[in-house]
């Protein structure tokens, strides 16, 4: 019996250790996602419309965020809000800045590939669709993304970041959640091994943005803003998959700089971008004012 609850039971307190917690959520979610799933025997091969979009990342929401509560209550001990979704005065600031942070990020790849001739730009949405057509394809993907921010962030800088740093510390549980953030993204269309590695660092700079606020609200913000200012505004795949785009381009740079049908993220040109993301990221949350109660009771470095 000592044996199996050192294998099972934390040695700080009374819930199972860390990789079961997350081996038990990653079951619950799994059988949400197929629950709500199947039904609608979704297909899109990658490519998919706003109201497509949409559909898909509520079925997902429910599953994610409810398989998550339902950890964080029975099996961490947790409140969910402790995960990092404080409501306080930060909440807008940190979702608006966040999505400025990836306007700047995103601007300055469109830039540079212009400037190198590695982009052409063929048309403008509003040239070939009709104004109303546009605002509302425009509208659609980007509520879509902020959804997929909620999805994604709420799972990987919420559950899995914060449930490996209380088994291992910092330092791993940032790079392992960052690793499954990329693994994930190996079932995107286009996707490599470059393009997982490109994605980790992408998970880096999102758990950077939890580190330096201790909430969520910060990289849900930065992954609003990564999705809709690549996509749908400057034109970029977004990790593989294609969606309504202001900018219509072609990018004939090199693939490894490029990122080539998957993206920026599987490219080279992501290297400036993330050095001007995480010097914003420094410069804003620098003088944030916080004390020990926006430091979630998750992140203590127990097993």
């Amino acid at each position: 019996m000592n044996i199996l609850r050192k294998i099972f039971i934390s040695p700080a307190e009374p819930r199972l250790r860390a990789g079961w917690r997350l081996v038990l959520q990653t079951i619950w979610m799994v059988i949400l996602v197929i629950c709500v799933m199947l039904p609608i025997g979704f297909l899109n091969g990658g490519n998919f419309d706003g109201g497509d979009m949409i559909w898909m990342q509520i079925l997902q929401l429910f599953a994610f965020t409810l398989s998550i509560f339902l950890a964080r209550r029975f099996l961490d001990r947790r409140s969910f809000v402790s995960l990092g979704l404080k409501l306080d005065r930060f909440v807008w600031r940190d979702l608006l800045v966040g999505i400025g942070i990836t306007f700047v990020m995103m601007g300055l790849i469109f830039a540079i590939e212009l400037a190198l001739g590695w982009l052409t730009i063929d048309a403008l949405a509003w040239q070939v669709d009709p104004v109303g057509t546009v605002l509302g394809q425009m509208t659609l993907v980007f509520i879509g993304f902020v959804l997929v921010g909620w999805n994604e962030e709420l799972l990987s800088r919420g559950y899995h970041l914060q449930t490996l740093i209380s088994g291992t510390n910092v330092f791993w549980g940032v790079f392992l959640s960052s690793a499954v953030f990329g693994v994930l993204h190996l079932g995107n269309p286009n996707a490599t091994w470059v393009s997982a590695v490109g994605i980790l660092f992408a998970g880096i700079f999102l758990a950077y943005g939890y580190l330096r606020t201790r909430q969520l609200w910060l990289p849900i913000g930065l992954h609003i803003g990564w999705n809709f200012f690549e996509g749908a505004v400057f034109g970029f795949p977004v990790s593989g998959t294609d969606t309504y785009r202001l900018i219509r381009s072609t990018v004939t740079g090199p693939i490894a700089w490029t990122g080539g049908p998957f993206g920026p993220e599987a490219g080279l040109i992501m290297i400036p971008a993330f050095i001007v993301g995480f010097v914003l990221i420094y410069a804003y949350s620098q003088n944030r004012q916080g004390d020990e109660d926006n430091v979630q009771e998750g992140t203590e470095h127990t097993n």
